[in-house]
């Protein structure tokens, strides 16, 4: 490309002295047009490859990246496959060891099983997965959404606080958005100390509602932030607690809130940490009487 841009950018000069040195005339004048109108579209062609290289560059690396983390996260449950197999195939245990590596060896088929349907449910929600567009009303959402979390947390019961503006209504696929608050709930459930304060509020900001998940966590290291999205990806708060996690659920969150057309941002400090979910707020009613169609926000793309 650079072959390319230097002569063009050459060419540029020949064709301003023609212009200037042109007095009045005519061939000199479309002569020196021809050839800027040249160097432009020379100079437009550099640009756009340079685009198409840079964004072709970016694909591949997030694929290796992609393909590398899938591998890593593989090869353990694998390997603890591969010797809990060995053990039983040596014939050395006895009745009460025998029973306790087939357990073992469940378990880990279990995890493995797991993390690939989570990696292809991912890809689908990323690609090809069809969200529905029905009006949703806020607060039952958060309902059905503190009550999976209840579910989940049974162990150890956390209340949930909700400040939520009344009335609200979104456009959106419920089973996904339910899932993608249930994440961030239960994020900030794992990884906030014994004294947990967590709450989950709704509002409207200009053509946005807003619904945001907070917590009294450690927070996230201003150096992890900007990858804590990316698959498989935990920070290091989150690996010293020993919370069991493959770093997925914030990538869950994201698919879905790009699904949705919607935008999705955080802030992080110790002792305070809150995930944002913007989404595009129904049409008002075009006219007294006269119901809009629901707007739709064409469908685009935090570690657990």
């Amino acid at each position: 490309m650079l072959a390319v841009l230097l002569p063009t950018i050459m060419m540029t000069a020949v064709g301003i002295v023609l212009i200037a040195t042109s007095s009045g005339s005519v061939p000199a004048v479309v002569s020196g047009v021809l050839v800027l109108t040249f160097c432009t579209s020379g100079i437009t062609g550099y640009i756009l490859g340079s685009v198409f290289v840079s964004k072709g560059a970016t694909l591949a690396r997030i694929q290796n990246d992609f393909v590398s983390s899938v591998s890593h996260e593989l090869r353990t449950p694998l390997t603890s496959i591969r010797l809990l197999i060995e053990s039983l195939r040596d014939g050395r245990l006895s009745d009460a060891e025998r029973v306790e590596v087939l357990s073992l060896l469940a378990r880990e088929t279990e995890r493995l099983e797991l993390l690939v349907s989570r990696v292809l449910e991912l890809s689908r929600l990323e690609a090809s997965y069809a969200y529905t567009r029905e009006p949703i009303d806020v607060a039952a959402l958060v309902d059905e959404v503190i009550a999976a979390f209840d579910a989940i947390t049974l162990t150890n019961p956390t209340p949930v606080e909700r400040q939520l503006q009344p009335n609200l209504t979104v456009t959106g696929d419920r089973p996904t958005l339910v899932r993608a608050l249930v994440n961030l709930l239960t994020n900030a459930w794992k990884y906030t100390g014994d004294d947990k304060q967590i709450m989950i509020t709704a509002a409207e900001s200009g053509r946005w509602t807003e619904l945001s998940v907070h917590d009294n966590g450690p927070g996230i290291e201003p150096a992890e932030q900007r990858a804590i999205f990316e698959q498989f990806q935990r920070g290091r708060a989150a690996e010293a607690s020993g919370v069991p996690g493959v770093g997925l659920g914030l990538s869950f969150v994201r698919a879905i809130v790009r699904g949705h057309g919607g935008k999705l941002d955080f802030e992080s400090r110790p002792g305070r940490t809150f995930f944002r979910i913007r989404l595009k707020r129904r049409r008002e009613l075009a006219a007294v009487g006269s119901p809009a169609p629901d707007a739709v926000e064409p469908a685009g793309r935090l570690a657990s």
